[in-house]
């Protein structure tokens, strides 16, 4: 509708406070329909309203779910603060480069979308995990500092912080070590925070190596806005008459427990959750011990003597009303099952009002010195922790062939009130020790690795700098900004957990002539 008229005082005691507006009025002249609209769905103007709502409607209709305020603001913080993140890099002096989306297919990452390619028949594109392999190329070609917003994609299952298709700010830099990219970062975010919320973030950020950011929080994201850290009892505990601890340890394992303070009130629900945490990574159960009218009560307690009293109620500050919760068994094992069980007790805390975080507070951290690569034992072999050109620690390179657990990855993970933000490393440059990462480690043939990867061992050859970037997911960047868990309120037209738009109704049905002109053939039924 459009109104055309003069704008003017509105008369005395007309005023309405409540919107920018309030003070004038238009005193019509001429009125014109522009357009018919249909009665809405849902309600847009009114909040609670638009809150009872399932988000499969406003998915549906996302145009009018858009039109709500707080999903305004969320677009226009987004849109501010990809304008702050261009202007801080171009001020740093980095080039901003698009990279293909039609790439090529690289399997030893998570699973992929493949583009089936109508020149040639059996052959397809994958589209990008990420623009990785090119930004290290564009290192070998001189640009020194690079950066792009990119969108990259990932057939994965979706989660409140996952979506099929997201976006990363990709950076890239050469000539650097790890300090260097640290302060870079930590510059863009101080930026960002300050352009988005008007809040300044101290820095530098504080360094949390990964093995004491899993012995203290069980989580390699840990959020240290509060306490309940994890502790150690292997030796008190290496001789117990409880044979589950004491098995456990001369296994090689270790024995760790939290103290959950508050929370000797859980609810037999609360325990089977806390329970279902510890079976679901092997445990065969839950050791707990309530603290109610000065007693400890457990079946477990009957194994304890004065000595082990003591050092749990020194070790974790054991006093009335408290759960401590144990884990026993591989030290991975024991601390992550600890870092959910933390995690789910801190959530019970808050509902109960007993546990209170400041939405204002941001706790950023680096997490360092993870280790290069992981063991797979059902297939036998290593994997790389991060990726495959993660450069190893200078002073393990030699453990390599001889003890490759102990060797450390050049990787960091920035993280913020246990969210990871990003993650990164400085790359191998040498094409000796990325040909020795592939063939010896990996145990990728050379065949194998020649094909995925010969473009980039080649362009190596003609004289790659030292060089390493990161990658910022920026979807999860804004939702932490915008204040709402889950990025679908900060993408425009998100998909659903099932990864479908509602909205069009895609993905859809593949015609007969475009299934021939790929040379594919359907060998499930479809559904019509």
């Amino acid at each position: 509708m459009r109104v055309t008229g003069t704008v003017r005082r509105r008369p005395e005691g007309t005023d309405n406070p409540k919107i920018p507006t309030g003070t004038v009025e238009v005193m019509a002249s001429e009125l014109e329909v522009l357009n018919l609209a249909d009665p809405l769905p849902f309600q847009i103007d009114e909040p609670e309203a638009a809150a009872r709502v399932n988000e499969e409607m406003r998915l549906k209709h996302r145009y009018l779910d858009l039109r709500r305020p707080e999903m305004l603001r969320n677009l226009r913080l987004r849109s501010r603060v990809a304008a702050a993140t261009r202007t801080y890099f171009d001020e740093q002096g980095f080039l901003e480069v698009e990279t293909p989306i039609l790439f090529k297919s690289t399997p030893e990452g998570a699973r992929e979308f493949l583009v089936p390619n109508r020149r040639e028949p059996g052959t397809a594109y994958a589209l990008p995990q990420s623009p990785q392999q090119f930004k290290q190329i564009l290192m070998v070609a001189g640009v020194e500092r690079y950066y792009q917003i990119a969108r990259c994609f990932r057939d994965e299952d979706q989660r409140a912080d996952r979506q099929l298709e997201f976006t990363q700010i990709d950076v890239e830099m050469s000539f650097i070590d790890r300090e260097d990219l640290y302060a870079t970062i930590e510059g863009l975010l101080q930026r960002v925070w300050k352009v988005g919320l008007d809040r300044d973030i101290p820095t530098p950020f504080p360094r949390l190596r990964f093995a004491d950011a899993l012995n203290r929080f069980g989580i390699d994201k840990p959020d240290t806005r509060f306490g309940m850290e994890l502790a150690d009892f292997t030796e008190e505990f290496r001789a117990s008459p409880f044979k589950v601890f004491s098995g456990a340890v001369a296994a090689g394992g270790v024995v760790k427990a939290l103290n959950a303070k508050g929370l000797a009130c859980a609810t037999q629900g609360q325990i089977q959750a806390m329970t279902d945490l510890a079976t679901s990574f092997g445990a065969k159960g839950l050791a707990f011990i309530k603290v109610e009218n000065g007693e400890w009560k457990s079946p477990i307690v009957k194994f304890f003597g004065e000595t082990e009293k003591a050092a749990l109620t020194q070790k974790l500050g054991i006093a009335e009303g408290d759960l401590v919760l144990f884990a026993a068994g591989e030290w991975l094992t024991a601390c992550e099952i600890l870092g959910k069980i933390r995690l789910y007790a801190a959530d019970v805390l808050k509902a109960q009002g007993k546990l209170v975080l400041d939405p204002g507070r941001f706790d950023f951290l680096w997490v360092v010195d993870f280790p290069l690569l992981s063991f797979d034992r059902e297939q036998n072999r290593w994997y790389s922790s991060h990726h495959p050109f993660t450069a190893p620690v200078a002073e393990d390179v030699s453990l390599l062939r001889t003890d490759p657990k102990r060797v450390r990855g050049q990787h960091y993970d920035v993280v913020v009130n246990g969210v990871e933000l990003g993650g990164g490393s400085i790359r191998i440059h040498q094409p000796d020790v990325q040909k020795t990462i592939f063939e010896e480690v990996l145990q990728i043939p050379p065949e194998t690795a020649q094909a995925r990867f010969g473009y980039m061992l080649e362009a190596f050859r003609y004289g790659a700098p030292p060089h390493g970037g990161i990658a910022l997911g920026f979807d999860r960047l804004i939702a932490i900004l915008c204040g709402t868990p889950s990025i679908r309120d900060v993408i425009a037209f998100p998909k659903t957990a099932k990864g479908t738009c509602l909205m069009t109704e895609s993905p859809g049905l593949m015609e007969p002539k475009q299934l021939r002109e790929l040379g594919l053939e359907l060998k499930v039924a479809r559904k019509d």
